[in-house]
């Protein structure tokens, strides 16, 4: 019986998703918990499992098309049920509303068989394909049976694994296939262009660029954000010459032990969330007519990716050491450029940090990540002169920003909050005890 594959839900905001990409091909065999494809969602594009078993039989939905959430993206059938795969589809056309008197509703054994019709890719027609499960197409190219001299004692002739190994091996070449059979080639949903990316040379003609389910969201989000939240603006410079002169010690000794390497974002991120314990009303959120303060410290660190930002979350951080956090952070990292990301990685941030140092910039304002009260915006480490005991010296200073929502953060709050994490950054290794 026919099993519906369905547009799935995979994330609490989700209501439709996008095929990016089709690892299963139609004919191929689908065993449950095998990646079928792509699907990107308002979050991020992450891989679909398959829950069923059977003969991926028709994509309905192809790559770069677009299907609300419950809706069929394609159908699997049971080994040996139904015919060949490229003709599911015509099985599946729903049948005219009215009957049409045309010579075609003759008797079948009257009817002139239909005209082969010559595909783009020189695949036969579905109507002349050979039917035979993919296991046994499978074992026959590895063993050289040539499927054409094989007589299949499955459903309706078609060619199941039994057959296969009971017949000779008889290599196949394209001599010996029959004119009306073209070689063994699953033809495959034309996909859809990619989309044009803009030449640094201008072309004289304006680009239109359709929005990602990914950057809608972002759209939306940021949108919402920034014309419902009352946003406030601090800023501290730090002194990050202590920071850099640890980190540089740890390092050196980490490569001789369990070789991590951490980034000047493993500290800061760990000095976020000790702040955030520290000053508890920073670690909460507005929800109409009373503030939710959390009990945990969810981090949400800002990735940029190919197509915008995700922000996955370090969850219960107040509980894990800065190398648990160093070496979670470079997972997520990387199976964000993956697009690997699982939804239920996205739940659970209290506090976000937004960190734009490596590409220079010195310092910037981010956007409150609703519903969270906060975000952190970390500049660049820069040598710059500064006064020391009224003398002028090399230093090396970082630029701290917290945009905060003034629904929940107060301007003093938010002072104490950014003064904190100077602090602890200024004295890191506090942060190591």
């Amino acid at each position: 019986m026919p099993i519906n594959i369905e547009m799935p839900k995979l994330s609490d905001t989700m209501t439709e998703g996008t095929v990016v990409r089709w690892i299963k091909k139609e004919g191929d065999e689908v065993e449950i918990g095998d990646i079928i494809a792509e699907i990107e969602t308002d979050k991020a594009t992450m891989e679909m499992e398959a829950f069923d078993e059977g003969i991926l039989s028709q994509i309905s939905i192809q790559e770069g098309g677009k299907a609300p959430v419950g809706s069929v993206i394609a159908v699997l059938l049971e080994d040996g049920e139904g015919d060949a795969p490229a003709a599911s589809a015509q099985a599946a056309a729903p049948a005219p509303a009215a009957p049409v008197e045309t010579p075609a509703a003759a008797p079948a054994p009257a009817a002139a068989p239909p005209a082969p019709t010559p595909l783009a890719n020189g695949a036969q027609p579905a109507e002349t394909r050979l039917k035979a499960s993919p296991l046994a197409k499978k074992i026959a190219e590895a063993d050289g049976v040539d499927l054409s001299n094989v007589t299949g004692t499955g459903p309706g002739g078609r060619i199941v694994k039994a057959d296969v190994v009971s017949a000779p091996a008889i290599p196949v070449s394209v001599a010996s296939t029959p004119a009306t059979q073209a070689p063994t080639v699953t033809p495959t949903a034309t996909p859809t262009p990619a989309p044009v990316s803009i030449s640094p040379v201008m072309s004289g003609e304006d680009q239109t660029i359709q929005l990602s389910g990914m950057r809608k969201i972002i759209a939306e989000r940021l949108l919402t954000s920034k014309t419902t939240i009352p946003h406030f603006y601090l800023h501290l410079e730090v002194d990050a010459a202590p920071l850099m002169e640890l980190r540089k010690q740890i390092n050196a000794q980490a490569e001789a032990t369990h070789g991590n390497k951490y980034s000047v974002n493993d500290f800061v991120v760990k000095a976020l969330i000790n702040a955030s314990v520290a000053v508890p009303e920073v670690n909460a959120s507005f929800n109409g007519d009373h503030i939710v303060q959390f009990a945990h410290v969810g981090i949400s660190v800002a990735i940029a990716v190919d197509d915008g930002l995700v922000t996955p979350v370090v969850k219960n951080a107040e509980q894990k050491s800065l190398l648990a956090i160093s070496k979670e952070i470079k997972e997520m990292a990387g199976r964000a450029r993956e697009n690997k990301l699982k939804p239920n990685e996205f739940d659970g941030g209290t506090v976000t940090i937004s960190n734009l140092g490596a590409w220079g910039i010195e310092s910037f304002d981010a956007i409150v990540n609703p519903p969270q009260a906060a975000i952190l915006s970390v500049g660049g480490i820069i040598e710059k002169p500064v006064v020391k005991d009224g003398a002028i010296v090399p230093g090396l200073r970082m630029n701290l920003g917290v945009s905060c929502d003034h629904r929940v953060v107060d301007g003093a709050v938010g002072a104490k909050f950014i003064s904190e994490i100077k602090r602890l950054l200024e004295n890191p290794a506090l942060m190591l005890v």
